[in-house]
């Protein structure tokens, strides 16, 4: 088969993208959940304590999201998130070279930053490579990322916790973080500040009104609020499950896998139904997912919501963050970094809830109650912007 110049700059473009997010979000960031165990037993990690370092990771996504919204310079954009990348591989050594709880707080809050720079400039580089390249501006293949990351890091953890510390693990995926920068940072041509499209199509803004704006960001708090809480503490709650300990590192992995190709399927689903038809349908599915460990506290049932989880969690964030850069061609993450603060506040406030509630009960199992009720009113709050019906022009 053989490719234009063109496809294969597409590939690059989109492979740079999808490695960003194994590095941001799978290694700095979610590395932290199957390790958390190891953590706790290895460094006398308490629950309260690992709560707050995954509320202190999410303050730090949640500072890069508004830095992020504020910054309408391409260029400045690019080279924020080509240190977003390095500050990614530091941020995981820093978890291994220290076991001081302070060294662990800056660390998350880099990492933090790190994946707003991967999720939000990374994102809305692409999408805007994608929409002045005349490609599809879909962001399905760039998110299968998110799930890649988390499987990789999963797989990468138990292969080699038999024989490993966590403190060496931290060490084993900072050297892989280091081997994937160089395709991100060579393989993402700089930006162009033009808004005209390869074909000679102008780019134009379609902003929608203020009350969609403030339901759909109310929507997607709920939604970060249920996807945190499960993404955070599924390891910990399945491993104190009757008769499931040692399961939760395999759960984390079948949710990395079944998220790598699910956004790909909801850029499908999207073509027949529409963005809030597709939104309302994943949050339903995901509520289910969260739902089942409560109701089926066995494998196939821990197993089977990891896999409506790990299948929808990463669909809604994808064709969210793609129906704001359509409604901002020019700048697609002027309305990115919006949806984002509000997913980034859900995601402080649910892992300090959370921790809260597991000091009290010493069990981080409630949460999943707590996550379920949240999507609940996210489900509702879609269904309402369905009936609004004011979606980007595509």
């Amino acid at each position: 088969m053989n490719f234009s110049r063109n496809q294969i700059l597409r590939i690059k473009v989109l492979s740079s993208g999808i490695f960003s997010l194994i590095l941001t979000m799978g290694i700095a960031r979610f590395a932290y959940t199957p390790l958390l165990p190891l953590m706790h037993d290895q460094a006398g990690l308490g629950l309260s304590e690992a709560g707050l370092l995954a509320a202190i990771n999410y303050s730090g996504y949640l500072c890069g999201a508004i830095i992020a919204s504020y910054i309408n310079d391409l260029i400045l954009k690019d080279r924020l998130y080509r240190i977003g990348m390095i500050v990614a591989v530091l941020s995981t050594f820093m978890m291994g070279a220290s076991d001081h709880y302070m060294i662990w707080a800056l660390s998350r809050f880099m990492a933090g930053l790190s994946s707003a720079a991967g999720l939000m400039l990374g994102s809305g580089l692409i999408l805007n490579w994608l929409t002045r390249s005349d490609h599809r501006n879909e962001l399905g293949i760039h998110f299968s990322g998110v799930g890649l990351g988390i499987a990789v890091c999963s797989l990468v953890i138990i292969v080699t916790s038999p024989w490993l510390k966590y403190t060496e693990q931290w060490y084993v995926l900072s050297v892989l973080g280091l081997a994937l920068l160089i395709p991100i940072l060579s393989w993402l041509p700089p930006p162009n500040k033009s808004i005209i499209t390869k074909s000679g199509t102008l780019m134009l803004d379609n902003p929608p009104d203020q009350l969609f704006l403030k339901i759909f960001m109310a929507a997607y708090f709920c939604a970060g609020f249920g996807y945190v809480i499960t993404a955070t503490f599924i390891v910990a709650i399945v491993n104190s499950l009757p008769g499931l300990a040692g399961k939760g590192e395999y759960v984390f992995l079948v949710i990395g896998i079944a998220a790598a190709p699910s956004c790909i399927f909801w850029d499908l689903i999207v073509r027949r139904i529409g963005e809030l038809n597709s939104l309302l349908i994943a949050t339903i599915i995901q509520i289910i997912g969260i739902s089942l460990p409560i109701i089926m506290n066995n494998t196939f049932g821990v197993m089977t919501s990891a896999i409506l989880f790990g299948g929808t969690c990463m669909g809604i964030v994808s064709i969210t963050l793609t129906m704001a850069g359509r409604y901002f061609p020019t700048n697609p993450v002027k309305m990115m970094g919006k949806m984002t603060i509000a997913y980034g506040l859900a995601q402080i406030i649910g892992p300090s809830f959370i921790a809260y509630i597991a000091s009290k009960k010493d069990s981080y199992s409630q949460g999943l109650t707590v996550a379920a009720s949240i999507m609940c009113v996210g489900a509702i709050l879609f269904y309402i912007l369905g009936k609004l019906k004011q979606s980007p022009t595509t």
